[in-house]
């Protein structure tokens, strides 16, 4: 069950979209903090997002909870089978 194709693909994507909404923020400067903003933009919009990096944490933190997640309904190490 565990290994199930659906269910890999399934647990990968909640944990890549919770990895990636978690580090979404960090190393992000506002225009308000990096001197003027741009006419007709939100202050708060970021200078430069570093999407490109925060992807690829993500995909590595959703490799990471998914291999813990396929470890605890393999092993079952808290007894919920029994």
């Amino acid at each position: 069950m565990a290994t199930h194709p659906a269910f890999l693909i399934t647990c990968y994507l909640i944990w890549w979209w919770m990895a990636f909404f978690c580090v979404l923020p960090f190393g992000v400067r506002g225009q308000h903090e990096d001197g003027v903003p741009e006419r007709g933009h939100d202050t708060g919009a970021p200078v430069i997002p570093h999407l490109r990096k925060k992807i690829l944490w993500a995909s590595l933190l959703a490799l990471v909870f998914l291999a813990a997640t396929v470890a605890m309904v393999a092993f079952d190490p808290i007894g919920i089978r029994s």
